[in-house]
């Protein structure tokens, strides 16, 4: 089994550049709904990912509550380089496995150290699930397909 497999494409992957504002990099995570997010440079290289907690310390620690505060810092600020560390395409399942334990997601980045997506804790879970459970995987499957046609 290839980590693409599993790949959500940087095409449908929300993530920030390393020169966004504060601000911006807490609308996107707002909008999204997430507490964490990839950060990546204008060249598409993978930097690093970003935690709400991270902002929330930048901010309390500059006491930059208003928005014009919050445009004076950047994401490089609170950039902490070695969370979520990314895996390469080629890399093994067990070691996406192993990482997936310690985050909820696991970026993934191509030969050059370019950003190509990230393969989600709970899509690594339900591949596992599926292996060691198959007749319940098959009935949910099927009960989803019947519900899809009834509707």
């Amino acid at each position: 089994m290839n980590v693409l497999f599993f790949l959500r494409p940087k095409v449908s992957t929300a993530y920030i550049y390393y020169d966004n504002t504060l601000r911006q990099g807490l609308e996107k995570l707002r909008h999204y709904g997430y507490t964490a997010i990839p950060v990546i440079d204008r060249d598409g290289k993978y930097r690093g990912t970003v935690t709400e907690g991270d902002f929330l310390w930048k901010l309390t620690d500059e006491s930059a509550w208003d928005n014009h505060a919050q445009e004076r810092l950047y994401v490089k600020d609170i950039l902490k380089a070695d969370r979520n560390k990314a895996v390469n395409v080629n890399a093994s399942l067990e070691d996406l496995f192993l990482m997936a334990q310690n985050q909820n997601f696991v970026p993934v980045t191509d030969d050059l150290g370019s950003f190509i997506g990230i393969v989600t804790r709970r899509d690594i879970l339900q591949y596992y699930y599926k292996l060691t459970h198959p007749e319940i995987a098959q009935k949910q499957e099927n009960a989803a397909a019947a519900n899809a046609e009834g509707a």
